[in-house]
């Protein structure tokens, strides 16, 4: 395993309370820097803590705009790896409801907007000699070539890599980079709410022939937070098993 220089550094991770938040969390911690969980579920929040000797944890709602601002006022992070998000429904755009699209859309992209900014903003408080802001947010080979029957999904994903790029290039000389880690599948609860159908379909679209490993996507996460990635910015990193084609 890589060893990156995270000793000291203070990290968010949103949706850290399982699946690839969780196991972001663990990593980081394990290159050493301490971490501090969002998310919503209470319970599986001191479960992760029971797990994880030294990791605070905090109920915070990402689509709250002010609940963000002050808790990431509080936390005073360096890096910063947004997890949260849902799936919302498996259905033709048609078929949508909009209360339901709109759901999905706050959830995964217009908290991620918060979020980022929110993090951007205390960053810059900072001195810029000693700057190194990380901010890291989860996209989906959905939003880079969108899914049939996840329109608002597919949607919401596409507009978190328009994000980074955008907050990429504005803090490009600010020594805070914004960047975008596009996944296949994973085996998450999430992944768990869809069909069997629907399942082998994801599957049969990627040329490895497996979803990715939750380790996968934390060691991808961890370079991107090390002083290694300086250079990186707004940009979308692969990890679709060569499902992507640009």
């Amino acid at each position: 395993m890589n060893r990156y220089a995270l000793a000291g550094r203070r990290a968010v991770v949103t949706g850290g309370a399982g699946g690839i938040g969780l196991a972001c969390a663990r990593r980081l911690m394990r290159e050493g820097a301490r971490v501090s969980l969002w998310d919503l579920e209470r319970g599986a929040l001191g479960v992760a803590a029971a797990e994880l000797p030294g990791v605070h944890v905090h109920v915070v709602d990402v689509t709250d705009g002010a609940a963000v601002d002050d808790a990431m006022a509080a936390e005073a992070p360096d890096i910063v790896v947004h997890c949260a998000g849902i799936l919302g429904p498996v259905a033709s755009a048609v078929d949508h409801a909009p209360a339901a699209f709109r759901r999905v859309i706050d959830v995964n992209l217009t908290a991620s907007f918060l979020v980022a900014r929110a993090a951007a903003a205390t960053m810059l408080r900072g001195p810029l000699e000693t700057r190194a802001g990380r901010i890291v947010l989860m996209g989906s080979i959905q939003g880079k070539e969108g899914m049939p029957l996840a329109a608002a999904y597919s949607v919401a994903k596409a507009g978190v890599m328009a994000l980074a790029k955008t907050m990429g290039k504005e803090l490009a000389t600010e020594n805070i980079t914004v960047n975008v880690v596009a996944p296949v599948a994973a085996e998450t609860a999430m992944a768990k709410q869809i069909t069997a159908e629907r399942r082998a379909d994801i599957l049969a679209r990627i040329p490895t022939g497996r979803f990715v490993e939750l380790e996968e996507i934390a060691s991808m996460v961890a370079w991107l937070c090390s002083p290694d990635a300086s250079f990186s910015t707004g940009a979308t990193f692969d990890l679709s098993g060569g499902r992507a084609t640009y």
